[in-house]
């Protein structure tokens, strides 16, 4: 089939819960991908980050072709010779004394939401069913109903309702409305370090420092959301590294398996984590085989190729670079590492349209909250790779010069 067949067949059979480029892509490679009429692009969005080691990593590509003819599925009735290891190599990566496997970022989610409020009654004494999570605006957890309970993006939970109670807005980046929400009520404060899908947000410098403080002083529990900031996008290993901040819950997904198969995980120490027993909380696919497999081959790549280093070092460099182009269009550049935003000016209209003349020049991205251009390549990705986008970006952007 040709790609337009492809994309009313898609037009016909899915639901219209998605707005993607029109390009249907049938293979992939590092940091290049091809449509099915062969025309190759360079992949700036990187699966949202869940491709951080490239397309099909030759290293994850073994371990889950080994896995595959071995064995692929237990459930958690009974133990495999992957899930162990696996564990125990991301506790080492992380810090964490335990970790709780899942499969997508939102179960990882609605796992710390279940811990920290369990906790928050059997350890800080909270009265039952009264605890409360504070969450920021411009918040991006999942998209399940609890999530999306305490999201500010209207087309998120329109007509979704009723909402999920136990959550307290505050605005992002601000100390002093965290303490002012706390109550002795307060379980758990959820936090991404830097906001991805709210337009790459980052808080003011000294934020998360200070959140943790706060919370620490009032013994609630500080929960960071590094499925998308996690594992090397941002310049570190994870993006509360920036600050120093070590949280009592931190919850991973997307790059954990190297965009080969849905792998997450809630990680804790024993005071959190131990509040859960035997038939609490679970998954069939949680902690499979396979996924695990996958998971400790991509944590390797990103140690063994200094994934998070590499990032730093380019994204330094390409942000600045963006920041030469003399267009009329763009009112900012902003981000970490390889997790970079081109904010689009109001009077310019929405990103979309630079992101389709991108497309055709090209380079794969994605506009992020109407107003934004999200680049974020997989960190496999050479300098050269960015020096030659540099160009084309400037062209779709209606720069006027470059520099660089």
């Amino acid at each position: 089939m040709n790609q337009q067949d492809l994309l009313s067949e898609v037009d016909r059979y899915s639901a219209h819960n998605y707005h993607p480029l029109p390009i249907v892509l049938s293979r992939g490679e590092g940091v290049w991908v091809w449509d099915v009429e062969g025309n190759k692009y360079l992949d700036c969005l990187a699966g949202y980050s869940a491709l951080n080691q490239g397309h099909r990593h030759p290293a994850i590509l073994q371990a889950a072709q080994k896995q595959l003819e071995l064995l692929t599925l237990t459930s958690r009735a009974f133990h495999n010779d992957q899930m162990g290891p696996f564990l125990h190599e991301l506790c080492e990566l992380t810090g964490y004394e335990k970790a709780l496997p899942m499969n997508t970022g939102a179960e990882a989610v609605e796992t710390a939401i279940k811990a920290v409020r369990r906790w928050g009654y059997r350890v800080k004494g909270i009265p039952s069913d009264q605890a409360e999570i504070i969450v920021c605006e411009n918040n991006f957890h999942g998209r399940t109903t609890t999530v999306i309970s305490f999201s500010t993006e209207h087309a998120y939970n329109a007509d979704f309702g009723p909402f999920t109670p136990g959550f307290k807005i505050i605005p992002y980046g601000d100390a002093d409305a965290l303490a002012a929400a706390i109550t002795p009520n307060t379980a758990a404060f959820m936090v991404e370090p830097l906001q991805g899908e709210g337009g790459v947000l980052l808080p003011p410098k000294g934020y998360l420092h200070k959140a943790a403080e706060i919370c620490a002083q009032n013994n609630v529990l500080l929960v960071a959301d590094e499925i998308q900031t996690g594992l090397g996008r941002t310049g570190k290993m994870f993006c509360c590294e920036w600050e120093n901040v070590r949280p009592d819950v931190l919850v991973v997904g997307k790059a954990l398996s190297g965009g080969f198969y849905p792998v997450s995980a809630m990680l804790a120490d024993d005071n959190v984590m131990s509040v859960f027993g035997p038939g609490d909380h679970g998954s069939t696919f949680g902690g499979n085989p396979l996924g695990a497999a996958v998971a400790r081959a991509a944590m390797k790549v990103l140690v063994d190729e200094q994934l998070p280093e590499r990032a730093l070092e380019l994204g330094n460099w390409f942000m600045s670079e963006l920041r030469e182009l003399e267009s009329p269009h763009v009112a900012e550049v902003r981000g970490q590492g390889l997790m970079i935003g081109v904010v689009i000016k109001d009077a310019s209209g929405t990103a979309r349209p630079f992101c389709e003349a991108l497309m055709k020049k090209g380079i794969l991205a994605k506009e992020t909250h109407e107003q934004v251009v999200r680049f974020a390549p997989p960190l496999v990705i050479e300098k050269a790779d960015l020096e030659w986008a540099l160009e084309p970006i400037a062209e779709a952007l209606g720069a006027v010069t470059k520099v660089g």
